[in-house]
């Protein structure tokens, strides 16, 4: 829609299928307001720290990319407040296309402050944390190998290593197998001529035979780099001529490269530091408190909350004294839980829940850096509220705003 004036002009608008657009257009200015609905769930933090009241919930529980909020053009002051306190990276505040916010230029407004970083020399390089990420916030930096596909560099090119191999000189008859079987290996001789019929050490059979030998215009020639030491060559030469390939890694091998978190895209979730391996990764969270769950009061058959949460921290739990892999036995409910590492407390289970007190969500602390003004402290004091589900439509009518 755009709402007709002179100056400032409103609009709200899709600019592509995930995101909405709310715009004020001034003389010299143009504010935009962008929401990524493939990122909101609806966790209403939005709504709880705008100080205009622009904000509404209007579909609680919908997946992402559906559009969980609705914002008023005309009511928005684009501060950003909303940008700063949205856990999910769902919203963004522009002036003039930079991402530039006057509140935080002016130290009007704290930013979240929390911890996302990786031991380089504890992180071994594996793959379990960019596999359980739900944002895809792991930054890769390895070099892609045969294992994951396979026009990757070979695999016994990622650890340093000491190769040795021994040719004996006076066996190698340079008849060529070796090298038709591994790349590391070639064949370096004069062509045969009826003067010239062996390539073999002073001595062989061809020599003794009567053939004459010239073995300082042939040889095998051995590239290192390419070598694996995978002992073929050696268990094959006809002549047991190769006497040694050997490989010795480093005390403690380690791929090249680097793993590093996207603090832009990171939720706070933890799943890569409670799945870490190595004790590498660590994490703080934006918010600490807790989010219980009263599973007597869920409505039969509902899994909205374990669907709608980003970071899949609720789950359907197998009954007490069912063992892993097993299904549960006929009559026995599978019953709802929460993991509260991996929980960043954002309320969008709430928001959602079907059932009349069986989620409560209460924040007791906001990890923040920077100055608290008053206004922050009002906002802190909202979000820190107890928030429990009500089992009602609790989303706005929005019938009156036409996008």
């Amino acid at each position: 829609m755009t709402i007709n004036t002179l100056y400032p002009k409103y609009s709200k608008k899709r600019d592509n299928d995930a995101n909405m657009v709310m715009e004020q257009r001034l003389l010299k200015s143009v504010s935009q307001l962008i929401l990524d609905t493939s990122r909101c769930v609806g966790c209403g933090i939005c709504l709880d720290s705008c100080p205009k009241d622009a904000i509404v919930l209007q579909n609680a529980g919908v997946l992402k990319g559906e559009g969980a909020i609705s914002v008023d053009p005309v009511k928005c002051s684009y501060c950003g407040i909303c940008a700063i306190l949205c856990p999910l990276r769902a919203v963004k505040v522009t002036v003039n296309g930079e991402k530039t916010l006057a509140i935080l230029d002016n130290e009007g407004f704290p930013q979240y402050d929390f911890t996302t970083s990786i031991d380089e020399k504890k992180c071994k390089r594996c793959t379990v944390c960019s596999e359980v990420c739900p944002e895809g916030a792991i930054i890769r930096d390895i070099p892609i190998y045969e294992g994951q596909d396979p026009a990757g560099a070979q695999r016994h090119t990622a650890l340093t290593a000491d190769i040795t191999m021994v040719i004996c000189l006076h066996k190698c008859t340079v008849c060529g197998v070796c090298a038709s079987l591994c790349p590391a290996l070639s064949v370096e001789r004069d062509p045969f001529t009826a003067e010239k019929m062996c390539f073999g050490p002073i001595g062989c059979p061809a020599e003794k035979s009567g053939i004459k030998c010239n073995s300082q215009s042939g040889q095998i020639k051995w590239e290192k780099s390419l070598c694996d030491a995978c002992g073929v060559c050696m268990a094959a030469c006809p002549e047991e001529a190769i006497l040694e390939v050997t490989r010795k890694l480093k005390k403690d091998p380690i791929l090249p490269g680097k793993v590093t978190i996207n603090k832009e895209n990171c939720v706070t979730c933890s799943w890569c530091e409670k799945t870490c391996p190595y004790d590498a990764v660590e994490v703080t969270k934006f918010f600490e408190g807790e989010l219980v769950i009263d599973a007597e009061k869920c409505p039969e058959g509902c899994s909205t909350c374990v669907e709608i949460c980003p970071c899949h921290a609720i789950f359907m739990a197998a009954p007490a004294g069912t063992k892993g892999g097993k299904k549960a036995k006929k009559g026995k409910k599978l019953q709802l839980s929460i993991n509260q590492d991996l929980c960043i407390l954002c309320g969008a289970c709430v928001n959602a829940c079907h059932g009349e007190n069986a989620l409560t969500l209460h924040r007791t602390h906001i990890n923040v850096k920077g100055t608290e003004t008053d206004m922050f402290k009002d906002i802190a004091k909202r979000l820190c509220e107890k928030k429990i589900s009500s089992g009602i439509d609790n989303t706005a009518d929005i019938s009156d705003v036409k996008e």
